[in-house]
């Protein structure tokens, strides 16, 4: 499109009908953001102390080693001044180039005119020596305990992708593009996505990363075949039907975190872990946690052991009447289930014939990314917060995760919506993602302070169902895998809390990508491979260093394992009183019903 044609009546047109609908887009804005519901403000960002901290070890430092700050100053000027007169002398010399630009690459400046526009390549430069200046200052400052040091630098980082020029319509030229191309028309729908967004999550801004419209729970994602056979107000009870003639006779219960729903592991047919389990001829359940609601204000880590955990491993010894099980836990449920193993050896209870963790951590004496929202200022916010709904709405969650990646789960998805107006994508992942769960307010304080803070499990031990539990006390047969990117239970924390276990037989799986595709990884998609390594009496750094580096999905080493585990082969057991089909009722509950 060139000039001209922006002058012509039908684009005109176009045009002004579009700046119409931005300002009846920015009317509702505007109604939307003043109706912005109320919450505890320690949710809101950090507390003055650490503030206080950073801007008094930095004058401290400032006034013992005045020169630093100087040399740090000039350098930062230097470079800026630099920068600018060599952009002035090409424009002044008719050269229409950018200055030599020797910035990281970074894929948020893909489009080629933030390296040949002098415009755009200007911004992205003195953007650039801006950030690296503020990176630098905030990790020279000295005197702060390495833990606050670690906030302060979290919280810089966080301003600085927050200002980095895309996130703005003037200087980013796909929007502006875009903008042109649509006589205004992306701005529009943008706006409209942007509105849509923030009304939907009571004045609040949380990104729609998925087509809400695209999916169906037990439609078009988790679609394997199976019944609902046990309810109670914390769980539904999967059992899934065979697709062999035989199956082993041990059955296998997975217990997915309560954090989100179960069908990340039977999104498709093509990547369900679910699917692929029933398939290798094992019976297998799988538990439907509830989207807890002001009602389950006072249900614990101990409730969900006693009326989940060790409920469901009753129902599936009294349906398949078989004495042991195997069992499963991802991420939080992995943690949860490691304690329910310890109560039972406690109890000299031998129901659970082997364990398998996904992603799982039980030491939590490293935070790493999570140490500034567990500190006490977010943490006494979260309780607050907590205790006066019955519940933490799962916003919270949802946006904690985000701001550990907010390039990719925050800027990125705004731009392509808000910006250019684009439809989110039909993305099953990014579907299931959206679609949280709530945490009931005693147990989210528990975990908090008791396993995440005080590191009480792995440390003294943790008093739960009038038993102190120690995370040596697990003492079943294991695999836990762990992955290579995760970025919520990293893998070097993983292992050593599996290291911790009293279990003499350990198999320690270390799968390539991160938390999601690392473990939602099937055979079929040949995509990521995963590391093994016999010694498990290494360091984790170490333990990397010599293990072998095996090509493709860990799947089929995990089920060989978990065949030597679930003992010969029955006749495949049919499914008696069922309750409904799956995937179930609770988990259509969605976390704005709850």
């Amino acid at each position: 499109m060139t000039t001209d044609d922006l002058t012509t009546g039908e684009n005109l047109e176009k045009l002004n009908d579009n700046i119409v609908k931005i300002e009846e887009l920015s009317a509702r804005l505007v109604s939307a953001i003043a109706n912005k519901r109320t919450y505890d403000q320690g949710l809101a960002g950090p507390g003055q102390d650490v503030y206080m901290k950073a801007a008094g070890a930095y004058w401290a430092d400032m006034l013992a080693n005045p020169s630093k700050m100087f040399e740090q100053q000039a350098a930062y000027w230097g470079q800026t001044l630099q920068h600018f007169v060599e952009a002035q002398r090409a424009l002044a010399e008719g050269n229409l180039a950018s200055p030599e630009d020797n910035t990281p690459s970074d894929r948020r400046f893909a489009n080629p005119l933030w390296q040949t526009n002098p415009y755009f390549n200007f911004v992205k430069q003195q953007y650039s020596l801006n950030a690296a200046a503020v990176e630098k200052a905030v990790a020279g400052i000295e005197g702060l305990e390495p833990r606050d040091q670690q906030r302060v630098e979290f919280f810089s980082r966080q301003i600085i992708d927050a200002f980095a020029p895309t996130n703005f319509l003037a200087t980013n030229p796909d929007a502006l593009e875009r903008a042109v191309e649509t006589d205004g028309q992306s701005l529009v729908d943008g706006l409209n996505n942007l509105v849509r967004d923030i009304e939907a999550s009571e004045g609040e801004l949380l990104v729609t990363l998925a087509d809400k419209d695209a999916f169906s729970v037990g439609k078009n994602i988790a679609t394997t075949p199976g019944q609902v056979v046990f309810r109670n107000r914390m769980f539904e009870l999967i059992q899934y039907a065979p697709t062999t003639e035989k199956v082993h006779k041990t059955p296998l219960v997975i217990f997915p975190p309560w954090i989100n729903k179960f069908y990340i592991l039977d999104l498709k047919e093509k990547n369900s872990l679910i699917k692929w389990v029933v398939d290798q001829g094992f019976t297998l359940f799988v538990v439907s946690w509830a989207n807890p609601d002001a009602s389950y204000a006072d249900v614990g880590v101990d409730t969900y052991v006693e009326e989940g955990f060790l409920a469901a491993i009753d129902q599936v010894k009294e349906i398949t009447g078989e004495k042991q099980v195997n069992a499963v836990g991802y991420c939080i449920a992995g943690t949860t289930l490691s304690m329910t193993l310890a109560y039972l050896a406690k109890k000299k209870d031998k129901s659970v014939k082997s364990a398998t963790f996904f992603t799982t951590v039980t030491d939590f004496s490293d935070q790493r990314e999570f140490t500034p929202f567990l500190s006490d200022d977010f943490v006494d916010g979260i309780e607050r917060e907590a205790s006066e709904a019955g519940y933490l709405d799962s916003f919270f969650m949802s946006r904690t995760f985000s701001y550990l990646r907010p390039n990719d789960l925050i800027y990125q998805p705004a731009i392509r919506s808000y910006m250019m107006g684009e439809t989110p994508p039909a993305f099953d992942l990014l579907y299931w993602n959206g679609d949280s769960t709530n945490l009931p307010a005693r147990m989210v304080i528990e975990y908090l302070r008791e396993l995440c803070q005080e590191n009480r499990f792995a440390d003294k031990g943790i008093e739960l169902l009038g038993e102190r539990l120690h995370i040596s006390d697990v003492n079943v047969p294991l695999t836990a895998v762990a992955c290579e990117t995760d970025h919520i239970a990293n893998w070097q924390d993983s292992f050593r809390g599996v290291n911790m276990m009293g279990s003499k037989s350990k198999q320690l799986i270390l799968s390539e990508s991160g938390h999601i595709a690392g473990i939602v990884n099937p055979p079929s998609k040949k995509k990521y491979g995963h590391y093994t390594n016999d010694d498990n009496g290494l360091t984790q750094e170490d333990w990397r260093e010599g293990a072998t580096y095996n090509e493709g999905s860990w799947w089929p080493r995990w089920g060989e394992w978990l065949a030597k585990s679930a003992g010969a082969k029955v006749p495949a057991r049919d499914i008696k009183d069922p309750i409904c089909a799956a995937p179930g009722t609770y988990v259509l509950s969605r976390e704005d019903e709850a």
